[in-house]
């Protein structure tokens, strides 16, 4: 049998792995048409930032140590133009040499990934605008800060790529924006948990320039000029287009494959394309949701890698499936991680899911022992049955441990009262008894049995000033001094009992505190006292967060570069 792979990077490299182990006899050819295979993506940015130095540290295997190893035969610099799929036959160009030949297959696996989302904007070709998804783009930029010396760069784009460049670009010492049209960065994760991330870039000297639309861009003897609707323009050294990536299905769509989301291949859960001698695994392949069970592209390192093996598998004549992607990731920004798995709220509700979600602010580990950071966590659950959907989680230490069990409970099919009983590994200096993801699960609990009720952000505008209703702060005098939310009277937590006089058991209490805990043991004595109350998601530290964030992307537009 003759095995052809289209793409040697991760799924490509992957599947040829996979399919030397399962079938010693078997001829595989991979055909790549950058100049290295089995790179590792997600390193780039951090080459370009000096954090790896050593180029050889990309790449996890090159042609020959793949050839010595596995006796797979890889093509670098060899381009598939077409796919002939009654000859079966693939069409290759040897971009060395400019030689063109076919190449026979009994089976044909495409995994080409997905390419830079490059819009047809004015301007678009300019040899100052870059784009990051090969080590042939990355040893471009690098080449050009080390030799043009930048001092300022705008990036289109705050997704994982955009936020990881901006990050090593401002180690680097340029002034750095980014700009793009969604309000939010980070399109997993909702917008009040983004505002965590905005104020940790901003903090470190990124600008932010949300909403706003770019519309082409000019060259300068300065660089380059980022055009935007209805600003004026952007002046910059350097620009990176980081808008996000479509699949690079072109191969597929000619040669007649059925495809399905923005053109992407449309293959079953065993990898197959329409085609049962084609293959396609991942950037640039159609997947079903895990959580939604809907259609969807995930443009993600793991689940590349699963279906490359998934694919081979079958290949080599089993029966394996690929159950679906959730999403999970994480990244790093700055001194903070930012994890995800699932949905966001947002993308759960645009399901026609009934979503809602508990929000906490924890210490990573134990409170009494040194050192403990906060962590932020959302976790979306639907209502009436408290299936996990999602979560995300911003903060230091700890994040990457609670987002993988979180993404191990959505995997498994637990649901909010499963999360309390996880019985999770336990010492001072790593966690705390009662673990962040123990007491996420409590709050859903609480929440599903009727136990307390809670409002959120969003709600707080909508509540009524007429005094029909009773806002309280639950913290020291101390900590209500240094700031609280407009309209809320302090009646610290511990004295509350002594003065349930001067609360109207006829009007609702709405209850505020730092983390969300002392208001919920407040809410807990209220009710049990005849009122009505209601507990708001996340405290007053995220309910501050949020606000600040939303005054200054509300503020004039950002300044510290030349427009």
């Amino acid at each position: 049998m003759k095995v052809v792979i289209v793409g040697g990077v991760a799924g490509g490299a992957t599947a040829a792995a996979r399919l030397r182990r399962l079938d010693e006899k078997a001829e595989i050819v991979v055909l790549e048409r950058s100049g290295f295979v089995s790179y590792a993506n997600c390193g780039l940015p951090y080459y370009i930032g000096g954090v790896i130095d050593d180029q050889a540290e990309l790449t996890l295997q090159t042609p020959e140590s793949f050839y010595a190893r596995f006796r797979v035969r890889i093509k670098v610099h060899h381009e598939v133009t077409a796919i002939d799929r009654t000859a079966k036959t693939v069409t290759v160009h040897n971009l060395e040499t400019g030689e063109t030949f076919a190449e026979s297959y009994d089976k044909l696996l495409l995994a080409p990934g997905a390419q830079p989302t490059r819009p047809p904007l004015p301007g678009v070709e300019l040899d100052r605008l870059f784009t990051l998804r090969t080590v042939e783009d990355t040893l471009r930029i690098r080449r050009f800060v080390e030799e043009q010396h930048p001092r300022s760069a705008v990036l289109a784009g705050g997704g994982f790529i955009g936020l990881e460049l901006a990050e090593n670009l401002r180690e680097l010492g340029l002034d750095v924006t980014i700009v793009q049209r969604p309000k939010h960065l980070m399109n997993p994760f909702d917008p009040d948990m983004a505002a965590l991330l905005h104020t940790e870039v901003r903090a470190h000297g990124v600008h932010l320039a949300l909403g706003h639309t770019v519309e082409g861009f000019t060259g300068t003897e300065k660089g380059v000029q980022v055009l935007l609707k209805d600003e004026a323009p952007l002046q910059a050294d350097m620009v990176v287009l980081a808008i996000g990536v479509t699949p690079d299905s072109h191969l597929a769509a000619e040669a007649g494959l059925d495809l399905g989301l923005k053109g992407s291949i449309l293959v079953n859960d065993r990898m197959q394309t329409s085609d049962p001698d084609i293959y396609a695994v991942g950037d640039a392949v159609q997947v079903r949701h895990f959580v939604t069970k809907q259609p969807a592209l995930i443009a993600l390192a793991g689940p590349a890698n699963k279906q490359g093996r998934i694919a081979a598998d079958n290949i080599a004549g089993g029966d394996s499936r690929y159950k679906g992607s959730q999403g999970s990731s994480v990244l790093k920004v700055f001194g903070l991680t930012a994890a995800a798995t699932g949905l966001s709220e947002t993308a759960a509700r645009k399901a026609g899911l009934d979503a809602d979600a508990v929000i906490l602010s924890p210490m990573n580990h134990a409170g009494y022992y040194p050192g403990g950071r906060v962590m932020t966590l959302k976790v979306v659950y639907e209502r009436g049955i408290g299936r996990l959907l999602g979560a995300q989680i911003v903060g230091a230490e700890g994040v990457d441990k609670r987002i993988d069990v979180l993404a191990t409970a959505i995997r498994a099919g637990m649901n909010a009262y499963d999360l309390t009983e996880l019985d999770l590994a336990y010492a001072p200096p790593y966690s705390s008894a009662k673990d962040p993801v123990n007491m996420a699960g409590y709050m859903m609990e609480n929440l599903l049995t009727g136990r307390v009720q809670q409002f959120r952000l969003e709600d707080l505008d909508a509540l009524p000033r007429d005094g029909s209703v009773q806002r309280v702060d639950t913290r020291t005098p101390r900590e209500y001094r240094r700031g609280h939310a407009d309209g809320f009277v302090n009646l610290p937590l511990d004295t509350l009992r002594e003065h349930l006089a001067e609360l109207d058991p006829a009007k609702p209490v709405y209850v505020m505190c730092q983390s969300g805990l002392r208001s919920y043991l407040a809410c807990r004595i209220l009710t049990q006292h005849g009122f009505t109350c209601h507990n708001f998601a996340g405290g007053y530290r995220f309910y501050e967060a949020v606000t600040t964030d939303r005054r200054q992307s509300e503020a004039a537009f950002p300044c510290g570069m030349d427009k």
